[in-house]
């Protein structure tokens, strides 16, 4: 056996002849030497392939070395100024800090600073090279900016003269309309950012959806894609958020070339280590490589190349592997000396470095923060094709605070340095600002016509200009006339019974058939479809996939059967709310992003929609989506037969708190008909940042003709459907208004026919689709009558509604009652309201709604009782109703069992 050379590897444990690996090996490096490593990749490959058919175990592995993707030798060369680049880059550290600091002397709004220090390069790489802006020859890149870096976003617009002193000095300071907001929110900065994206986790499943619908777009005809991109930043502790891994399956089964990943892995959470005994990015890039992402490891800066060139034995990249994220992070947080002690601790490692300064240790940079290194690795991300990609970039937490926070668990909540840190901050990065001048932390700005100045112009001029910008509006639709739905405004007719999830079936057929605005229409459902009675849009206008239909459906001989193509409409998420609820955002937004109105309709499955994504919901109404989202078999008795986690009762509540999000509860088709027109007409017409939650169910009944002149009322929230058959000049007939929303109010009609027929009691039956606009308009009523004390006081639509009439009043919803509790400050007498409060559970409805005390005997007992209290009647007569209709006085409150 020959000797091994000093270069070897190391001989592994029990290896029966080590002569024989080390000509495999030496074989192996012939062929990289002189045919390259591609094929050595190739041979090795082929090999694996061999070995695993001849029934040898080969498990796969998905992470590599602990070192860059991109090797020295395939770098490719700057493009740009790096000196003036640097330079720059400065300037807008300095700024982003001097913004939290000064931000944070005379209040205590907050802040951050470590977050953006960590992540400055890879921002300005980005904006001087990459990111596209809208333009005649390019739809623009999307950018979901990391929420915590946002100070280095609003310090680049600074300079560049998009935001004034005053709006820096006002950071988290919004009141008074001058200050620029905490985090990207486009609510509060319409024509600045995008995408929010600070409720961690959202950032990147939204911008997965968003490339999606990119492709979407681009393959139904609506735009050129092109090369446009989707980059999503996020942080290595936000991964722990399932929402940033839980799509990231889709992401590659789609082939979405069109989307990056920047994760910035800075190896530090909120309070401490990311995986302190552990190694995030290994453990992201086996996750992502798993999926079937092209993974890109940014690791090492330029200063380390060195020391890998002079690395013949290869104790460096072992060194490497063996440390943990704890020790990373001490080594920042302390200085050359101890690197030098404790990472070079071996005989042959400190050979490495014998030669360096601490200072030369110390200076050893991270990857994250070189912008050579991020240049490669953006430019290779970008020109990958087939799959997404993820650029895992090392950095330093706070980098640049020093000991105010430098790779220190404390650096995310640091938001004011004292004054040698301030120093420390000036002097590592060069600055030109004077001592005297530190407490004031003075903006630092280029003059106009500097060289630098110009060069960052023309950066953002060369690619489109400037980011981050949102459009507010784009080309309207052509609504069609209530008229196209005269069918839902007619009556069902006699025996033919319809669900309210039919009648949004139906109308959503008329849209799909219309020439102005069907193609615009996007139907979303979670594997639900043949549960709303919607898969005859499958053959209809067919399920979007990019790939087409590759296979024969299995029901290919039936009328409905299963059709994926191209260019189909309907978006089929799998068992997938969040994803589905992603793909709503994308297409709502898409007359911002893309300048294309689209008309999303989400149908989700009962308390499956909001309660499972109100996170979703309010990064949505944030960045002003507009479009419908549908709570399909909704009510908490509703859907009979399923249970506990089913069945909605609060949906309508989690709504009312979202404030553009315009929420109805209707219960005939022709209230159907009536508001989603006027939300076509206002959102795609008017194009208002407002979007409508709608809830129908599976329970099929006789639909009425719509009653004339309601149309207005209906949409204001309530509306007069029959008035008592006693004339109001009898004034000693009983009488009482009963209100309802949903299927309820066929109990609350029921009721109404009881009290009459049992009892001799008259009741005016109003339609009440949404307790929440009639709230909404009593508190706004409400505030203007007390800021006017002198001006003739307004009536809210709901006084306007019962001022004339009498009698105590009983509304029942399928909800829990503080929905319809909602109007109660607007009613100047007794107001009694039946809910759905408690657990779900599974039975008949009719059981149900005995259960939950909303059927139309219970609302027959709570109208007799509203009137004894007021003396109207015997109080006798309540107890002969609760006899006569079999009401178990012992009954347990439903909210206790």
């Amino acid at each position: 056996m020959s000797a091994l050379p000093d270069n070897a590897p190391s001989v592994a444990a029990g290896d029966a002849d080590p002569q024989e690996t080390q000509e495999w090996q030496d074989a192996l490096q012939g062929v990289i030497d002189q045919e390259g490593p591609e094929r050595a990749h190739f041979l090795i490959q082929g090999l694996i392939a061999q070995a695993r058919q001849e029934g040898i175990d080969i498990p796969y592995s998905a992470t590599t070395e602990y070192v860059n993707t991109i090797p020295v030798d395939q770098q490719p060369k700057y493009p740009g100024n790096a000196d003036m680049e640097i330079r720059i880059h400065n300037y807008i550290r300095w700024n982003s800090m001097a913004m939290v600091v000064r931000a944070n002397r005379h209040s205590n709004v907050g802040g951050h600073i470590a977050s953006f220090a960590s992540a400055a390069a890879l921002y300005d790489v980005g904006f001087s090279w990459f990111w596209h802006a809208p333009s005649e020859t390019h739809g623009g890149d999307l950018i979901f900016f990391q929420g915590h870096s946002v100070p280095g976003v609003y310090a680049r617009a600074h300079l560049l003269g998009r935001l004034t002193d005053e709006q820096m000095d006002s950071f988290r300071q919004e009141v008074d309309g001058k200050g620029v907001s905490s985090y990207p929110h486009p609510w509060l900065m319409p024509g600045f950012w995008q995408f929010p994206t600070v409720s961690m986790g959202l950032g990147p499943i939204q911008a997965i959806y968003q490339a999606r619908f990119m492709k979407y777009l681009d393959s139904r005809g609506f735009i050129e894609a092109g090369d446009r991109k989707v980059w999503a930043f996020l942080g290595d502790g936000e991964t722990d958020e399932v929402e940033s891994l839980g799509a990231i399956g889709m992401a590659a089964r789609e082939r979405l070339d069109n989307l990056i990943f920047v994760i910035n892995c800075n190896l530090q959470r909120l309070d401490g280590p990311v995986r302190g005994n552990g190694k995030i990015i290994q453990e992201l890039e086996g996750t992502f490589r798993g999926a079937g992402w092209n993974v890109i490891k940014l690791i090492w800066g330029t200063n380390w190349d060195a020391l890998f060139l002079r690395d013949k034995k290869g104790v460096l990249k072992r060194r490497m592997m063996e440390i943990v994220d704890g020790e990373y992070q001490t080594f920042k947080a302390k200085d050359g000396a101890y690197v030098r002690e404790h990472f070079f601790n071996t005989p042959e490692l400190k050979e490495l470095v014998a030669d360096w300064t601490d200072e030369q240790v110390w200076a050893l940079n991270r990857g994250g923060h070189d912008i050579f290194k991020i240049y490669s690795a953006y430019k290779a991300a970008v020109e990958h094709k087939g799959q997404p990609t993820l650029v895992l970039a090392k950095t330093i937490k706070g980098y640049g605070m020093g000991q105010a926070g430098e790779g220190m668990n404390i650096s995310h909540q640091q938001k004011k340095l004292d004054f040698e840190a301030i120093k420390r901050f000036r002097d590592r990065f060069s600055l030109p600002v004077a001592d005297e001048q530190l407490y004031e932390l003075p903006y630092l700005k280029f003059a106009e016509g500097s060289a630098e100045l110009s060069y960052m112009r023309q950066r953002r001029m060369d690619l489109g200009g400037y980011l981050p910008k949102r459009r507010g509006t784009a080309a309207p639709l052509e609504i069609p006339d209530l008229a196209v739905f005269d069918a839902l405004l007619k009556a069902s007719g006699e025996g033919r019974e319809v669900s309210t999830t039919m009648a949004i079936v139906r109308l959503l057929n008329i849209l799909l058939k219309d020439r102005k605005v069907g193609r615009h229409v996007v139907p979303i459902v979670p594997d639900e479809s043949r549960t709303f009675g919607m898969e005859g849009l499958f053959r209809q206008v067919g399920i979007w996939n990019q790939e087409g239909q590759k296979y024969v459906p299995e029901d290919h001989d039936q009328l409905m059967f299963y059709k994926e193509s191209k260019d189909g409409q309907v978006l089929q998420e799998g068992i997938n709310e969040a994803g589905a609820m992603s793909d709503w955002i994308a297409a709502a937004t898409s007359y911002s992003v893309h300048g294309v109105q689209m008309i999303p309709f989400y149908i989700c499955y009962s308390m499956f929609g909001l309660q499972r994504t109100m996170d979703l919901c309010w990064a949505a109404a944030d960045q002003r989506a507009r479009g419908f989202l549908i709570g399909g078999t909704a009510g908490r008795t509703t859907l009979n037969g399923e249970g506990l986690q089913h069945e909605d009762g609060h949906s309508l509540v989690l709504s009312s708190l979202i404030p553009n999000c315009l929420s109805y509860d209707p219960t005939f088709s022709f209230e159907i008909a009536v508001i989603m027109r006027e939300g076509l007409r206002r959102m795609y017409q008017e194009q208002e940042d407002i979007f409508y939650y709608i809830t129908v169910m599976n329970e099929n009944y006789e639909h009425p003709e719509m009653p004339a002149g309601v149309e207005a009322d209906i949409l204001k929230g309530m509306y007069l459907l029959r008035r008592g058959q006693s004339s109001d000049t009898r004034p000693v007939t009983p009488r009482v208004q009963l209100l309802g929303s949903g299927t309820i109010f066929r109990e609350v009609i029921a009721a109404a026919e009881l009290l009459k027929n049992d009892w001799g009691i008259d009741a005016d039956l109003w339609g009440c689709p949404s307790f929440t606009e009639l709230a909404r308009d009593g508190l706004d009523v409400q505030r203007w009558n007390m800021l006017n004390p002198l001006a003739k006081p307004r009536v809210s639509h709901v006084e306007s509604c019962l001022g004339d009439t009498r009698g105590p009043i009983i509304a029942a919803t399928d909800y829990v009652r503080m929905f319809a509790e909602q109007i109660r400050p607007f009613l100047n007498r007794r107001y009694v309201t039946l809910g759905t409060d408690g657990f779900g559970r599974s039975d008949t409805r009719e059981k149900l709604r005995h259960f939950f005390e909303v059927d139309r005997r219970w609302v027959t007992v709570a109208a007799l009782k509203a009137l004894a209290d007021e003396g109207t009647i015997e109080r006798e007569k309540v107890a002969h109703a609760i006899a006569r209709y079999g009401i178990d006085v012992n009954k347990p409150n439903p909210t206790t069992v």
